[in-house]
């Protein structure tokens, strides 16, 4: 007879990860197992101290608040709706609990025996992996010290997972052609060469009710057929190699590769589970590899060096985009990504100054620097987004000063016109070196950083916080390193100053409002959408270029890179600071998947279109933020501007 309670619990949780995963017997065993709990308004599930249960809970309705107590008062860490997860200390260490659970409202709870579960989460890694990341979410970094080695099926960082000498090329996934061309095994030989001729191929896959049974290739064509060993009108699967050599989606260029020289072969077949047993999903081949090599970051960089036209650079643009396609694919650390994307965006600005040097009729009338901004001076740049950029030159003669001005003003307006070109939008701020304001001699810069710093408001202090990430793109390091000499011994114990930035710092609050909604755009063509860039990005990055800069820390600009330092320069907030660093990582490759999703700038979300797991991540994120800007109320006393 059928469980009817079971298999309603199991239509519920077959909605949210990590139960998503699960095969359906499995999920129906463990929902068999289920007792459902019913909490009042108020009730406390556990307390903090409590031993743990042998049971993790789902919330199925209703809420329940995840709080702790700090210096006698309650903080609320968390807040749990439908279909999250919490009370999971149990299944990963002997601990009692640590926090308080509490019902926010009437609340119905499936509680999930440890004993049944732990066995599935083991054997599957996606399972355990969510599991450790859902109760990492209560811990501020998924992967602190103090949880290691205490994981069940545990998985390490993806930062630990890649050595960097690997070739991040060979790590792609290999190109598919998934419009297989195929043909019975008792096609002929005939009918096969003129199937490949009319469709311009190099093979045939002979299948069997869509299962791959051989391949036969040019080769097998003219070491078989042309020297008359069989005839034209004999059946393919005659002259077929066989078994087929099958991969599963998602084989590497470098796998691919090695199986064609041990086999000896030039294709690779890709199925639905990697083996012949199950459908042709398409097709790796040795050509189709040697053609993507072209996206190499080697030959990139070396086709950017040597391009001589701006529509070149395009195209080599295009390539780019695909190469960072592949890395994220392959799920290659973000931060190895971002170097390599961000060499070969710096690149491309040095190749379009050098050639807009050459087309003005005189060389630079004295030394120059030209500075990247925002996004690219962090290396965090990897979409093609707006473009953020000034220009200092050396002192000259007051009599020459708006003539050499005049020179690199006509200078910037190429150099922006051609990467605006290729594909990086004009600034709406005009923050650019084409603007007269953001092309200035190096006394200029000077005087304009000393207004800025020494009577700050909120306008200036936006202004020069823009200018504390940059990065030399060409010219004359000595300039800007002079400039940032001049910034550090404005900023360097001054508590206005740092007053006044951190209140900025708070302008945008955390992205959660009430019960854990996100913050959504009211009106405009973007409401109702997420956005992702002033919500979270930026509130992380204004944090971390705050905290280093009163630490006076030079030559770091990258977000996760920050935190990182700050971690080790305050040990006392380690957790938090790298729970901030991998927040920031996080973001950024989210707004990049999505942006390359929906061929746009990847800032505004569309919330209907993620998965509740992307939206745990991203909550996951925002605490972070939350906490650090705690933080920072609190060490510079201040509040946000409204």
């Amino acid at each position: 007879m059928k469980n009817t309670i079971a298999s309603r619990i199991a239509d519920f949780l077959k909605n949210y990860p990590p139960f998503n995963l699960l095969q359906k017997e499995d999920l129906l065993s463990i929902s068999k197992n289920v007792k459902v709990k019913y909490l009042e308004k108020g009730k406390t599930l556990f307390a903090e101290g409590d031993t743990g249960h042998k049971r993790f809970y789902v919330v199925n309705k209703g809420a329940v608040s995840l709080e702790r107590i700090n210096n006698d008062k309650r903080e609320t860490i968390d807040k749990c709706d439908e279909g999250d997860i919490f009370g999971l200390r149990p299944l990963f260490a002997k601990e009692n609990y640590l926090i308080n659970a509490i019902a926010d409202e009437e609340t119905v709870l499936y509680a999930i025996p440890i004993k049944k579960f732990k066995p599935l989460s083991e054997k599957n890694k996606e399972v355990g992996s969510f599991l450790i990341q859902s109760f990492a979410s209560n811990t501020r970094n998924p992967y602190a010290e103090a949880h290691k080695g205490k994981l069940i099926s545990e998985k390490e960082p993806e930062e630990n997972q890649f050595q960097p000498n690997n070739n991040l090329f060979e790590l792609q996934p290999a190109p598919v052609t998934r419009k297989v061309v195929m043909a019975s095994p008792e096609t002929t030989i005939k009918k096969a060469a003129q199937l490949m001729r009319r469709k311009k191929v190099g093979s045939v896959l002979i299948v069997e009710e869509n299962t791959p049974k051989g391949i036969v290739t040019d080769e097998d064509f003219r070491n078989m057929v042309a020297t008359g060993v069989f005839s034209i009108e004999t059946p393919i699967s005659k002259i077929m190699s066989s078994p087929v050599i099958c991969y599963p989606r998602g084989i590497t260029i470098a796998q691919a590769q090695l199986t064609m020289m041990k086999h000896h072969i030039n294709h690779v077949c890709i199925t639905e589970d990697g083996t012949p047993n199950t459908k042709v999903v398409g097709v790796v081949s040795e050509h189709d590899i040697m053609v993507s090599e072209g996206h190499n970051p080697s030959v990139l960089m070396k086709a950017i060096q040597r391009s001589s036209s701006t529509n070149e650079l395009k195209k080599i643009r295009h390539k780019i985009t695909l190469l960072l396609k592949g890395f994220l694919a392959s799920n290659i650390p973000l931060n190895h990504i971002s170097k390599i994307i961000f060499e070969l965006n710096d690149a491309t600005i040095k190749r379009i100054i050098e050639r807009c040097i050459k087309k003005l009729p005189t060389p630079p009338p004295c030394d120059f620097t030209w500075i990247a901004l925002g996004s690219q001076a962090r290396k965090e740049q990897l979409l093609q987004t707006d473009q953020d950029n000034a220009l200092i030159f050396e002192e000259v003669p007051q009599e020459k000063l708006e003539e050499t001005r005049a020179y690199f003003l006509e200078l910037s307006r190429k150099v922006n016109k051609r990467l605006n070109i290729i594909g990086y939008e004009y600034c709406p701020a005009e923050m650019m070196a084409k603007n007269p304001n953001y092309c200035l001699s190096l006394q200029e810069w000077k005087q304009q950083f000393t207004n800025w710093i020494v009577d700050p408001g909120n306008d200036e202090i936006l202004l020069c916080s823009i200018f504390f990430d940059f990065d030399i793109s060409y010219g004359n390091i000595k300039l800007s390193n002079e400039l940032a000499n001049h910034i550090f011994s404005l900023t360097q114990n001054n508590k206005k100053f740092y007053s006044v930035m951190g209140a900025t710092t708070l302008r945008n609050p955390s992205p959660l409002g009430f019960f854990r909604q996100f913050l959504v755009e009211q009106n405009g063509e973007n409401k109702d959408f997420f956005d992702i860039k002033k919500r979270a990005i930026t509130p992380i990055t204004d944090a971390a270029r705050l905290l280093i800069l009163q630490h006076q820390v030079r030559n770091i600009s990258n977000t996760a890179e920050r935190f990182e330092k700050l971690a080790q320069l305050e040990p006392n907030n380690k957790d938090l600071f790298l729970a901030c660093a991998y927040a920031s990582k996080v973001l950024i490759k989210f707004r990049t998947k999505q942006g390359l999703k929906n061929r746009n700038s990847g800032r505004y979300i569309d919330l209907e279109n993620l998965s509740k797991e992307e939206k745990i991540k991203l909550k996951r994120c925002f605490k972070s933020i939350r906490q650090v800007q705690e933080l920072i109320k609190f060490r510079f006393e201040v509040t946000p501007y409204i």
